[in-house]
């Protein structure tokens, strides 16, 4: 197998420019500095065997970690992935893979964390456990890798060494390591999702691609009265909205107000987009759109596949998307029923002409996913060395591309997905028909930028991505770690008030619930403790500036 280490190297280096936010707040810290406590149970270091594997006689370790919900045809585990078949052949280590029903994923690991007893690498959002991975670690759940990394994986070593705001962003305050990261390093891969419009409608109306929340609003209503999909009959949605998707309703229209639905910054400070007056604004606006008939009146009940069906229906005409799933998905379904279907990615809106848009979708570099070492793991050498390969040439190339001559070609130095993963013979999406060969969409190794540019392709894909990424996004929160008590707080609080707010969204935009009661909205929040939350918020984010 050929692999390039200049293009590795290459996108390894360009994160060192790159800023992420992870703040992790030590509760009852053991003050080691990442030195893992003694124990019996962790093996020694061996000398690395003739043959390069990593072990010389065979050695099986267990796994926890989700597979996709669309797998490939006969995949049941990821031993079945050429990526991992490759790595056992490398590494002489085999993988018992333990995976979590599918829909089930959260209810099972914390039925896992409830038994006491855990497999030797658990790959896991740690931001979702109480306290994050420091509460992990201060639980025993979880040990710390600094010594261990430092020691045993150099492929990891000289990423962090290379990349110091790495190195930050992966630590917690008292400086220890979790987790072995899944690492997305180019900003071209930080940014999936925004707002998708209708270009051909555009054309039929006669108007640009709109910019500004007046823009929409003509928009919008050319599309409701012009019958851009030429079919005679007034059956075109000119927007759906939703609230329950990564980007919320608040980061598709709300941005341009500079705020979001959730915590955002303000001058330095955690604000809570709701209770501030822009959000009534906001909401204005949506009320009036609703009422105009420009918002789908049943945005509330949409569900995924209506939404689909919306689409390929040919009477939606913007909606949120991801490049992928959205762009792509509909781009392609809609190219035999109507060849001039074109779906294009819009800016996020602003008030004013020529402002910079604010407040868009972007993933840190590191959000706290990883492969962690759990304190019941009796081969603790041998699994960190195994998780390192996957950050060395050729763990890089094998998760981000699969198998040279198979999965992926190298073209002028360029690895360039075959048609068995871009053309499917049998009808195969791309993320799983390159799931049979390798898993570019996350797992503890730094995600390559060419996987993304092939998997958006289409020129409406690239163009969109350009358009969302072009976001000032310095008034985004940083995903905070906080302490055990912190945590558990924090979401008894907002499970009540995040609920509230949505619901009052609907009636405020329905007109169930007069705009003349926003007041007493925000005074409702606050009685439900927001103050409390927003402290706690502002805490995390203190530690955070003083790391």
């Amino acid at each position: 197998m050929k692999y390039t280490s200049k293009r590795t190297r290459s996108a390894l280096v360009a994160a060192a420019a790159l800023t992420v936010v992870l703040s992790a707040c030590s509760s009852g810290s053991n003050g080691n500095g990442g030195e893992a406590p003694a124990s019996p149970q962790q093996s020694a270091a061996a000398e690395t065997p003739a043959d390069g594997k990593i072990v010389s006689a065979p050695l099986t370790l267990t796994d926890f970690v989700q597979m996709s919900g669309n797998p490939a045809p006969g995949m049941k585990t990821f031993n079945d992935m050429a990526a991992y078949q490759e790595t056992e052949k490398l590494t002489g280590i085999h993988i018992d893979f333990q995976h979590p029903t599918v829909g089930q994923e959260k209810n099972q690991f914390n039925l896992l964390m409830s038994s006491g007893e855990y497999p030797d690498i658990i790959e896991w959002g740690w931001n979702d456990y109480p306290g994050g991975g420091v509460g992990a670690m201060n639980a025993g759940v979880i040990i710390p890798l600094n010594d261990y990394i430092d020691k045993y994986a150099p492929n990891l070593s000289k990423l962090l060494a290379d990349n110091p705001d790495i190195r930050k962003e992966i630590s917690t305050d008292d400086g220890r390591i979790y987790a072995f990261p899944f690492l997305r390093s180019d900003p071209y891969l930080r940014t999936y999702q925004g707002i998708g419009i209708r270009k051909d409608w555009l054309d039929a109306v006669g108007l640009p691609v709109p910019s500004t929340i007046d823009e929409w609003h003509t928009v919008l209503q050319a599309f409701k009265d012009k019958d851009p999909n030429g079919n005679g009959k007034a059956d075109e949605i000119p927007l759906l909205i939703a609230k329950d998707t990564l980007l919320n309703f608040s980061n598709v229209f709300l941005n341009a107000w500079g705020i979001t639905g959730r915590f955002n910054l303000q001058d330095g400070k955690v604000v809570f987009g709701p209770t501030q007056p822009q959000y009534k604004q906001f909401l204005q606006t949506m009320h009036s759109w609703y009422e105009e008939g420009l918002i789908d009146r049943d945005y509330a009940g949409t569900d995924a596949k209506q939404k689909d069906a919306k689409w390929t229906s040919d009477v939606l005409g913007a909606s949120e998307l991801a490049v992928g799933g959205g762009i792509g998905k509909y781009t392609t379904a809609m190219t035999a029923k109507n060849p001039n279907f074109n779906l294009v990615g819009a800016p996020y809106p602003t008030l004013n002409k020529g402002d910079k848009p604010v407040l868009g979708q972007r993933e840190p570099i590191f959000n706290g996913v990883g492969a962690a070492i759990t304190k019941d793991n009796k081969h603790v050498v041998e699994t960190v060395k195994w998780l390192d390969f996957k950050y060395g040439e050729q763990g890089h190339m094998l998760f981000n591309f699969g198998i040279e001559g198979k999965s992926y070609e190298m073209v002028d130095g360029y690895p360039k997905y075959t048609d068995e993963v871009m053309k499917n013979p049998d009808g195969l999406a791309f993320a799983t028909a390159v799931g049979k060969y390798a898993v570019p969409f996350g797992g503890p190794f730094v995600q390559d930028k060419r996987y993304q540019e092939q998997n958006a392709s289409l020129p409406q894909q690239k163009d969109a991505l350009n358009t969302w990424m072009d976001v000032n996004n310095d008034d985004l929160l940083p995903p905070l770690t906080l302490t055990n008590e912190e945590s558990a707080r924090l979401a008894a609080i907002m499970t009540d008030v995040n609920t509230y707010r949505d619901e009052m969204f609907d009636k405020f935009v329905m007109g169930a619930e007069p705009l003349d009661n926003f007041d007493k909205f925000v005074k409702t929040i606050q009685g439900m403790g927001i103050q409390e939350a927003l402290d706690i918020e502002q805490t995390a984010y203190d530690r955070y500036l003083k790391r």
